[in-house]
């Protein structure tokens, strides 16, 4: 029976090989000889930093050793985290997932590594080393999940941020396997949960889970918001300095939250009563300038959702209103334009209004359409691509009834990348819909451009789903 390599062995073949004693092979690799001795002997256990001396001396590329790594000193002895966390930075490091899970289910079955791997898995993820860090939290989570801990939670916690991305069936599920484990989370650390579980949702037009999230979110957070006034125990503090937010944001934005959901819904009176809600701050007690920078938000934020609301129930009167506050408005981020074009373009759409002079104000912001985002919070990640993808088709429904057909397809098919890539098939679909409904009015290069795209998210589907049986 062919005997299992080791790396002993492989070095002791390789010493032979090259016809160099221990001194040299020391020299070459930065080592002593008595160092180079026990290991080849078996008397000694290496650390991951001589692998790597030893592997660079052999001239074998960084990390060949790994695997026998693993055999060798982790799987066939009792499990050692002074010798495992370092290789598991290294790994981290060239990128050696399979090598990570491999550890990670060699050492799970013990509940006792839990607290370790777990504590790497944060410092990981603190790094945003989210592919080695989410396999940790995957481990922690397998071996904890009878055990109903708030670390249990905060893994799951972690999976869910480290998940959500640009496909909003893949955001659906995580958001549905992660919401059973916010209420084990800290009662506090429970607040950025539901906020960005309710962005999530928002993103996903999930709107009666916006709804519920939203409300949780905001009776969770008046209890905090008072006991806070009331608790003063140093644990308590460190708990809400770890929170993304100022505690009060938490109650302001569940309103905001659900006035979204009522102007959806095309409730526009409990939309702006919502509105009302969160503009009116006058309870908040802190004066710190963070709070004020918040409360300054939400008045803006405010502002223009009345003038909003009032124009998307019909008055038409407003839209001036809301055109002179978009110019007098400072700092205005390029999210907010777009926003901003949206609503302006979805009032025109519903109510056939000529908007062309307000179009042009925006030229530089409907060129951005086209434009990949910058990643950021969970808001900027999920809701604003959703926002870009809608206004792309607002923009496209008004110029191809306006009979401007270049632009109408340009921003339709800009429209229909994006809800591509968002993996959102209902926008897919619309977008479809008006081009079908327009493409007498392509030229021959636009329609191919179109059947492309068609044909591209077609394969796509057909790849990922599997081929559909032909009918007989």
């Amino acid at each position: 029976m062919e005997q299992t390599p080791t790396i002993r062995t492989e070095l002791d073949k390789y010493l032979k090989k090259e016809g160099l004693n221990l001194a040299q092979f020391g020299q070459m690799s930065g080592m002593n000889r008595g160092i180079i001795s026990a290991i080849v002997t078996g008397n000694k256990s290496m650390s991951i930093n001589q692998l790597d001396r030893i592997t660079e001396a052999m001239d074998l590329p960084e990390g060949y050793f790994y695997d026998l790594f693993i055999e060798n000193y982790i799987i066939d002895h009792p499990p050692n985290m002074r010798r495992i966390e370092p290789f598991l930075y290294r790994c981290v490091e060239l990128e050696k997932f399979d090598s990570i899970r491999r550890v990670v289910g060699a050492i799970m079955d013990n509940l006792l590594y839990c607290p370790k791997l777990f504590e790497i898995a944060e410092n990981l993820y603190s790094q945003g080393q989210y592919p080695a860090a989410q396999i940790l939290y995957e481990g922690v989570a397998e071996a904890e999940k009878y055990q109903h801990s708030e670390r249990l939670a905060v893994c799951q916690y972690r999976i869910f941020m480290i998940q959500i991305g640009e496909d909003q069936n893949r955001n659906l599920r995580a958001a549905i396997l992660f919401e059973p484990y916010v209420e084990r989370l800290n009662e506090v650390n429970q607040l950025d949960a539901l906020k960005d579980l309710a962005n999530v949702y928002r993103s996903l037009r999930k709107w009666d889970k916006v709804d519920e999230v939203s409300r949780k979110m905001r009776a969770k957070a008046e209890i905090q918001y008072s006991m806070k006034h009331h608790d003063k125990s140093r644990e308590y503090d460190e708990a809400i300095r770890n929170l993304s937010r100022p505690m009060f944001v938490y109650i302001a934005y569940a309103d905001l939250l659900c006035a979204s959901v009522c102007e959806a819904q095309g409730d526009y009176q409990r939309a702006l009563q919502y509105t009302y809600a969160y503009e009116e701050l006058d309870w908040v007690k802190e004066t710190d300038e963070d709070t004020q920078h918040w409360i300054g938000l939400f008045k803006h934020w405010a502002k223009a959702n009345l003038i909003v609301n009032t124009l998307l129930s019909g008055d038409i009167n407003v839209l001036q209103d809301y055109v002179d506050y978009i110019d007098a408005s400072v700092d205005t981020t390029q999210e907010d334009r777009i926003i901003q074009l949206l609503n302006i373009m979805i009032a025109a759409n519903q109510y056939n209004l000529d908007v062309h002079h307000i179009i042009k104000r925006f030229e530089k912001d409907i060129a951005s359409l086209s434009q990949p985002l910058v990643s950021g919070d969970m808001y900027t990640q999920q809701v604003v691509p959703d926002y870009y993808a809608w206004c792309g088709y607002e923009l496209a429904y008004y110029y191809l009834n306006q009979g401007t057909y270049s632009d109408g397809f340009n921003l339709l098919f800009c429209s229909m990348v994006k809800a591509h890539t968002l993996n959102n098939e209902t926008y897919f679909i619309n977008c479809m819909g008006l081009f079908v409904r327009f493409k007498s009015h392509t030229v021959p290069e636009v329609k191919t451009k179109f059947y492309n795209l068609i044909e591209k998210v077609w394969e796509k589907n057909v790849e990922k789903n599997g081929h559909v049986n032909r009918c007989e």
